[in-house]
């Protein structure tokens, strides 16, 4: 037991570690990163895309001086945390060093590794799904009232980390409901617990309310631009494609659920990843919006093929841990960028992969490199060409310059640049930005960073005497080529009612007042 307990932690530092060993240098950070930093810096208990659970980290990261580790930080941490709740379900089945380090293989060699690399929710949102049934199965192994609290703890903390996780508190109860744990429902202090998470939650409910519940216009918005074109044949397939090496454990982990006599008083897991899987297809989730429900059935898929593999079948464990980690390693350059973006999109071609659905973006167009790769260049360079048109003001004409950018990812990435390279504040109306742009406006000049001109009935780009493009990037592996630097020169009198006007008129969809 102590070989296997030292083993779950080497493999947890090797997964901590390893992302950062094998993505290549010339990668920056996810166009979604810098805004989820950015948001640190204006702490509130929620924002327009997310809940407040990640600014808190990114406060933290940025204090820290947001160099790359401390960005990613903390998905490396949750996903190690993650392994070693496996392990511990593992260990007190009675499970040993096999079952262990084939529970890790998922997160070594399979989208895993992506997820709890890049620093958004969705490693937030794996993590509380997961501890959430954890603590259901050790409250079933241990009928101890203290667990139902931690439960209560665990749902109030992952609802300010993404709201997703009411997804599967909503299906594991469904599955409690089913089976003979039902029980759980005549316990007081199951709904004690509810109590707890309320109150956790509150802040943040309060903040939506005076804000006119944005969570409902962002999924209506995310419908319409996203989830729309999904397929929903296309996401139960890629709940397989999705930990292809490894689909073996998990599945082995619904039969153990199902059909061990040892598994069955576990069947409400079982139960509740049908609920998440059918509810996810009826909403045409994106694939990854289920990984959560995976960590927990790769636990009893791993514990349980250890057990059958005893005497004459001991040999299969060879290829349980051989085949997965073979396969892993050749479709690596999938998970992660671990070559410069030109011999990637090279070495895609030469294999043929390039034609994947991975390699297709929300424009629905076909690109050399999978669209979180494309997300991760190009943003530097962007913000020295906009320095650069910037500093080439007079300095008497830069204090009464603005930068503003189309897209929050723009804006992020330019604030996250403007010290290093001699930036203002970049304003946006984007996402959260909205709400950190001023009230009250002097300037007389515009940077605007986007791909097209403004339209004829943006009244505020009306007001400048003429309008020049001073640069653009040309860089087609970035998402975000061709994105182009216009400096508008020479604002009128009618410059600063207008854009203060304007800017109310948006910040108002989201106010109570």
């Amino acid at each position: 037991m102590k070989n296997a307990t030292r083993l779950l932690y080497l493999l947890a530092i090797v997964r901590f570690v390893l992302p950062f060993l094998l993505v290549h240098p010339s990668y920056q950070l996810h166009r979604d990163e810098y805004l989820y930093l950015a948001e640190g810096h204006h702490l509130a208990w929620g924002f327009l895309e997310v809940p407040p659970m990640l600014s808190f980290m990114a406060y933290i990261s940025n204090a820290l001086g947001a160099t790359e580790f401390w960005v990613k930080f903390w998905p490396a941490l949750f996903g190690s945390l993650i392994l070693l709740m496996m392990g511990k379900i593992i260990l007190r089945l009675g499970g040993r060093s096999f079952a262990i380090l084939l529970a890790s293989l998922p997160f070594l060699f399979t989208g895993y590794i992506r997820m709890f690399y890049f620093f958004h929710p969705n490693f937030l949102d794996v993590f509380f799904w997961t501890l959430n049934a954890y603590v259901l199965i050790r409250f079933i192994d241990t009928k101890k009232n203290g667990w139902l609290y931690v439960l209560g703890i665990s749902i109030g903390l992952g609802m300010l980390s993404k709201y997703s996780v009411a997804f599967y508190t909503a299906s594991l109860f469904t599955g409690l409901l089913l089976t003979k744990n039902r029980s759980i429902f005549f316990n007081k202090h199951l709904y004690f617990s509810a109590a707890v998470s309320l109150f956790i939650m509150l802040p943040n409910m309060i903040w939506q309310y005076q804000h006119g519940f944005p969570i409902f216009i962002h999924m209506e918005e995310l419908k319409e631009t996203q989830l729309q074109f999904i397929d929903p044949k296309d996401f139960l397939i890629d709940q397989i494609m999705m930990f292809l090496p490894c689909v073996f454990i998990w599945i082995s982990g619904l039969l153990y659920v199902f059909f061990s006599p040892e598994g069955k008083k576990y069947r409400m897991i079982g139960i509740s990843y049908f609920a998440v899987i059918a509810l996810l297809t009826y909403m045409n989730g994106k694939s990854y919006y289920a990984a959560g429900v995976y960590p927990v059935l790769f636990a009893f898929g791993a514990y349980w093929l250890e057990k059958l593999t005893i005497g004459k079948l001991l040999m299969l464990r060879y290829a349980m841990v051989l085949l997965p980690a073979t396969l892993g390693i050749l479709i690596m350059p999938l998970l992660l960028p671990v070559y410069a973006p030109q011999t990637l999109a090279n070495w895609y071609q030469s294999k043929n992969l390039h034609t994947m659905g991975s390699f297709k973006w929300e424009d629905l167009e076909y690109h050399p490199l999978p669209q979180d790769f494309g997300d991760m260049i190009g943003w530097k360079e962007l913000a020295e060409k906009t320095a650069a048109v910037y500093k080439s003001l007079p300095e008497a004409e830069q204090k009464k310059t603005m930068v503003y950018c189309r897209g929050y990812y723009t804006a992020g990435a330019l604030n996250y640049y403007a010290k290093q390279v001699g930036l203002p504040v970049v304003y946006s109306d984007d996402a959260s930005f909205l709400f950190w742009m001023p009230e009250q406006y002097d300037f007389k000049h515009l940077i605007l960073v986007g791909k097209r001109m403004p339209d004829k009935d943006d009244i505020v780009f009306q007001q400048f005497e003429k309008v020049s493009i001073r640069d653009s990037i040309d860089y087609p592996l970035f998402r975000e080529t061709k994105t182009k630097i216009f400096l508008f020169e020479n604002g009128n009198d009618s410059l600063k009612p207008i854009t203060e006007r304007g800017v109310a008129a948006l910040k108002a969809r989201f106010s109570r007042k």
